[in-house]
């Protein structure tokens, strides 16, 4: 494992991100092998994840220490306020983000010492080229950090994921990630803190309020639409 803890260090403005509650509870979380965020927009699981890969030394926009690459920069300076404790340097990794994955693309694409290391990732669905980048470039010992990735994947896409998951952690990495998925928060034996108005309070997968919803919408999506079109009339 490589990512032991962060912190905010000093006592920046109370403006965003520093007064979200997930930001102030930072210092509560034990990252392991695999620790997965969740909460509802808003709650500051990209803001973290986005945040920590940086103060890692990972590009703002998705990539590797050395994919170097900025289209537009909207990333707050929360990497600069963290102080990180590490329990071993990692010597590889990536940052993966479902919103920036065309720039990336692209920057690879447009680059020919790159596009002779990378695999075609414009000449795949959407999908397809998230499982092809992290199948080439997540199957081994790294810290890895992951935004969201269901974004960009069906169903089984998100089987595959977790199995490379999986696969990579046997082999010592450590992935961060932040997600809405009922489905990569199941991964067996991952650390899942639910961030919300409180902070950030660990918890097990069936007690996830998303996990909830979908279970009770699945079982019952008729109730959901009444509920939502006697609102809406």
């Amino acid at each position: 494992m490589y990512l032991q803890n962060a912190a905010v260090d000093g006592d920046p403005s109370g403006d965003y991100p520093y007064d979200l509650p997930a930001v102030r509870a930072l210092s509560g979380i034990d990252f392991a092998p695999v620790t997965v965020l969740v909460g509802d927009n808003g709650s500051g699981k990209s803001t973290v994840v986005e945040a920590l890969a940086i103060a890692a030394g990972f590009n703002a926009e998705g990539g590797s220490r050395n994919l170097l690459f900025e289209t537009y920069a909207t990333h707050s300076d929360l990497a600069d306020q963290l102080a990180l404790r590490w329990n071993r340097r990692p010597k590889w990794g990536w940052f993966l983000r479902a919103e920036t994955f065309y720039g990336m693309a692209s920057h690879i694409h447009e680059d020919s010492g790159l596009l002779q290391i990378f695999p075609d990732l414009h000449h795949r669905s959407h999908g397809e080229s998230f499982l092809t980048l992290i199948e080439s470039r997540m199957t081994g010992d790294g810290l890895y950090f992951l935004d969201e990735p269901e974004s960009a994947l069906s169903f089984h896409g998100q089987l595959k994921l977790l199995a490379a998951i999986d696969g990579a952690v046997a082999a010592g990495a450590q992935f961060i990630v932040a997600t809405h998925s009922p489905v990569l928060m199941a991964l067996p034996g991952a650390v899942i803190y639910e961030l919300d108005g409180e902070g950030a309070h660990r918890t097990e997968w069936g007690e996830v309020e998303s996990v909830q919803l979908w279970r009770s919408f699945l079982d019952a999506p008729d109730r959901f639409f009444r509920h939502l079109l006697d609102e809406g009339s």
